[in-house]
């Protein structure tokens, strides 16, 4: 090895970079498959688009999610209001009907509460007899009335007042 290379350490030296280059053409093949492959995915992604498109494609979702979240904002609030219209709505009634004399029958009289979700609002009683019809109202204030109630009325307000706890389970 003497006489190829001179002396025995540039021999070693050679061989070693011979090793290096090897290594470097392996490394250097394998980084352009993956190059190749990156290269691909991106045509794929981009699909004839330039990146200015693809840019102003992300810009205007990011303004429709913008635009979402204003919506939705908006909406929390108007849920909020109809809550509180809901709230003071008549939403829970009772009815009962009764005959208020001995003479008249089929249940002509009756005695209607309507109450809000504070169970607050009204006991309306329809006196009917032969002659007239005489109707009562009686204000309801959190589930308690500052008139006297019939018992027809208060059948009436208890039934309004649990008006849809069978649904609740």
């Amino acid at each position: 090895m003497k006489t190829l290379f001179g002396s025995t350490a540039a021999g070693i030296i050679i061989i070693i970079l011979a090793v290096a280059v090897v290594l470097l053409a392996v490394t250097l093949a394998q980084t352009n498959r993956r190059l190749n492959h990156l290269s691909r995915k991106y045509r794929i992604f981009m699909k004839g688009n330039d990146g200015k498109s693809v840019e102003k494609a992300m810009a205007s979702k990011i303004k429709a999610l913008d635009k979402l979240d204003s919506r939705q904002a908006e909406n929390a609030s108007s849920l909020k209001n109809l809550q509180k219209i809901y709230d003071k709505s008549l939403t829970k009634y009772g009815i009962v009907k009764y005959d208020a004399f001995e003479d008249v029958g089929g249940k002509m009289s009756f005695a209607l509460a309507m109450l809000d979700s504070e169970n607050s609002g009204f006991v309306l009683n329809a006196i009917h007899s032969r002659d007239n019809c005489y109707l009562y109202i009686k204000e309801i204030v959190k589930g308690e009335s500052y008139i006297m109630l019939s018992d027809e009325e208060v059948e009436a307000l208890r039934t309004a007042y649990h008006y849809g706890e069978e649904n609740i389970q």
